[in-house]
């Protein structure tokens, strides 16, 4: 059988990373006397685990719910005799200061910290511990790095405050002038990105003369020139949203080892520059190593592309000397990567470059993502948009690549609501039954932990609805049952304001109906530990008092039946929260609504099933309703049905429990007798049963001869019209024995010992012929 997108399973050392980091005390740790996790003193851990070990961790930090970040994690890695760190990446605002002066005394080699916003000057004194070592070093997106708290001066040997907590957005700062990279004689890839106008990047980067790569995003550049000292070295510029001048770009010109060089911007409205012929052909021409641009986000003049009846004929061409984009003509060889996205020049037909971003096709689309998720959520979130698109109006041919890179964005961007409003909406229509055979278990379920990361953290409406959407597009509950506790912790946060949004109402509750439908009864109870009950009761009285009856009153009471099967606990709760005066106010208020109908007397079957429960159901009130609801015609036979049923276990009790008055035992008898005989028992049916015991206790006794010809009636019914599920099921129960004492017993009318027999009949002859083609 051929392999699905994203099969591939994880490797031993994934796994066993993930398993460590989760489980430190019982793997490679102990907690001290002083209640401090330390790393066991026979343990040596090499760079390749050590820095896996931190990765991982720092992925699950922001990733997985429920995992908390371990206070003193990074303190496991301080001695350097025992663990060694080379290679770290760290992200958002789970960094502290202190973090990082834990493992000042490691010889990191790459460090990149993320927008790591609270990590302040303090940080710059551990930077410094890793000035020899240092190859590698982004703070992109760090903003207070920079920067002293202003503040009261330490007093002589004091320590700067731990709680960090304290330092609000917009806090009175001062730059840290006095730091520069003297000393960091190895640091050969520089990203400052995001740096505060405040900080003299000239005066901070002067002492890094053998840079070869430098990201300088949104970087105030008052002084362009200085960018020249690395004429004969810089290999990679990234200049994203930074103002351009004349004067920038012919600097930039001469950097003649330029292989790599990024001019783009966010959006073509906030520059007054406007990218022309003149300046593309002098960086082709000056620029002579290029493998990778990205002009992104320009105002291109119309002088830079060949008029369309120029243009060369023939397939689309990477070519340069076909190019429609006259500058890229003088190129000696095609671009490896070329960013055009958001520019005009991506829809023309020769581009000559191996991969182009931009938006005129799934494959331009698909490039941006990749390239600007990480660093350019503003980006990553358009190319969404334009890939929900494709998704949603035409086809998307790229789909694993495609749930992956949309994947990533959702992870890496959990808390920016655009990339996550897109990003749902795009996998609602990846995940629909058109792709669903391509994809593998493992990367649907990667899919619903991202959904229900989403829904964990944004309370918005578009997010909520796009994420229960997608949900509906998984086989309930199987495919959710990894999370199945998760889940339904957040469809009932969902539903537990008083006034939702009427449509994610109705699919969160249609949603929770799915979950606890065919699942083990231990799921069942732990979901109405949740509040499962309560929640579906709350949204009945709210339905009520609006009097309206819709899909939500109608998958609440469904939900309801489902939860309660065969769930003691849950059916008290339904009593506990005044379910049996909703119940009421329903029949009441809506006497016309065969299903509702249909859902409350399946529940209320579920609550007279259990024995201590009984007693409540037995007033006068009650026993009048469900004998009035024998005669119902609504649903087919169903209302009657299930009435018959509530009543036959109320009987089975015998008379001495028969509290009521009125109405009279024997008359409530007669009436489901004259039920059972209207039923026409080839009615195909509108339930499932997991279990015949209930049904079957009801057969070997003689204090309510009806409760046992309901339950032959019932039995009967369900193995000649279900043969191929029902007969099995009978005869591992232990059934026929039970239909035997039946035709035994003198109490047993001769309609329920004839019954007996066709039931009987009929699972033999099941037996008989297993290949019976009628089921």
């Amino acid at each position: 059988m051929a392999a699905k997108a994203g099969d591939d399973p994880d490797s031993l050392m994934s796994l066993c990373t993930v398993f460590c980091v989760k489980n430190l005390r019982r793997t490679m740790c102990y907690v001290s006397d002083r209640n401090k996790l330390c790393l066991r003193p026979d343990v040596f851990l090499p760079s390749e685990i050590c820095d896996k070990l931190v990765n991982v961790y720092m992925e699950l930090v922001h990733t997985e719910s429920g995992f908390e970040p371990l206070d003193g994690f990074f303190q496991l890695f301080c001695d350097p005799r025992s663990t060694r760190l080379t290679q770290l990446h760290l992200r958002e605002d789970f960094v502290r200061d202190r973090d990082l002066e834990a493992i000042s005394k490691q010889d990191l080699m790459e460090l990149h910290l993320t927008s790591c916003t609270h990590l302040s000057a303090r940080s710059l004194r551990t930077l410094t511990c890793f000035r020899h070592s240092l190859v590698s070093l982004s703070l992109f997106g760090c903003a207070n790095f920079f920067f002293h708290r202003a503040r009261v001066p330490l007093a002589c040997g004091e320590d700067e405050d731990e709680d960090e907590e304290g330092q609000l957005p917009g806090h009175a700062a001062t730059a840290a002038s006095d730091f520069t990279f003297q000393g960091f004689s190895r640091l050969r890839l520089l990203n400052l990105g995001g740096l505060a106008v405040e900080v003299d990047v000239e005066a901070l980067l002067k002492p890094l003369p053998t840079l070869t790569s430098l990201d300088l995003s949104a970087v105030h550049l008052p002084r362009p020139a200085f960018l020249a000292q690395w004429r004969d070295r810089l290999a990679s510029l990234v200049l994203y949203n930074v103002d351009l001048t004349e004067e920038l770009i012919s600097t930039v010109v001469h950097l003649n080892q330029l292989r790599h060089l990024d001019i783009s911007r966010e959006s073509q409205r906030s520059s007054k520059f406007k990218m022309s012929r003149k300046i593309l052909v002098s960086i082709v021409q000056g620029l002579e190593n290029l493998v990778s641009l990205d002009i992104s986000g320009h105002i291109m003049l119309d002088n830079c592309t060949v008029p369309h009846f120029e243009e060369a004929v023939g397939r689309p061409s990477i070519e340069p000397c076909k190019s429609s984009i006259y500058p890229f003509q003088e190129l000696k060889r095609p671009l490896q990567f070329l960013g055009l996205y958001n520019t005009t020049l991506c829809s023309v037909t020769h581009i000559p470059a191996h991969k182009v971003t931009g938006s005129k096709n799934e494959e331009q689309v698909l490039n941006a993502i990749e390239a600007y998720t990480e660093h350019r959520p503003e980006l990553a979130h358009r190319a969404i948009n334009q890939l929900f698109d494709i998704a949603r109006i035409q086809h998307c041919s790229q789909l694993l690549r495609a749930l992956q890179l949309v994947i990533g964005a959702l992870k890496c961007h959990k808390y920016d609501k655009s990339v996550q409003v897109t990003g749902s909406a795009a996998l609602f229509y990846l995940t629909n039954t058109e792709y669903r055979n391509d994809q593998s278990v493992r990367l649907r379920r990667h899919v619903i932990e991202v959904v229900l990361n989403g829904m964990e953290q944004y309370q918005e409406v578009t997010v909520q609805r796009n994420c229960c959407l997608t949900l509906c597009n998984f086989s309930i509950p199987e495919e959710l049952e990894f999370q199945y506790h998760r889940v339904n912790m957040l469809l009932l946060k969902i539903l537990e304001p008083a006034r939702q949004d009427e449509s994610i109402q109705r699919i969160a509750v249609h949603l929770c109906n799915a979950l606890v439908c065919q699942v083990d009864n231990h799921h069942k109870e732990a979901v109405g530990k949740m509040g499962f009950v309560k929640t579906m009761l709350n949204l009945i009285q709210k339905k009520l008092q609006d009097r309206m009856c819709d899909q939500v009153m109608e998958f609440s009471w469904s939900a309801l039946w489902n939860i309660t099967d065969e769930t003691p606990d849950n059916c008290q709760m339904f009593l506990n929260c005044s379910g049996m005066d909703l119940f009421l106010e329903c029949l009441q208020e809506f006497p016309d609504k065969q299903e509702l109908h249909r859902n409350m007397l399946g529940l209320l079957g579920n609550v007279a099933e259990v024995k201590a429960l009984r007693p409540q159901l037995l007033t006068g009130q009650f026993i009048t309703v469900f004998s009035n609801l024998l005669e119902s015609k609504a649903d087919g036979i169903e209302v009657s049905y299930n009435a018959c049923g509530v009543l036959s276990h109320i009987m089975f009790d015998g008379p001495d429990l028969w509290a009521v008055e009125e109405p009279d035992r024997e008359q409530v008898m007669d009436k489901m007798w004259e039920a059972i005989q209207s039923w026409d028992v080839s009615s195909r049916r509108n339930i499932n049963y997991r279990s015949f015991e209930p049904i079957l206790r009801l057969l070997p006794q003689s204090i309510s001869p009806v409760s046992q010809h309901w339950a032959t009636w019932a039995l009967y019914n369900l193995v000649s019209v279900y043969p191929g599920k029902y007969c099995p099921l009978l005869v591992k129960e232990g059934g026929i024995t039970l239909l035997q004492n039946v035709l035994e017993l003198e109490s047993s009318h001769q309609e329920t010992k004839d019954m007996a027999r066709k039931v009987m009949e009929q699972c033999e002859n099941f037996k008989e012929d297993p290949m019976d083609t009628s089921r």
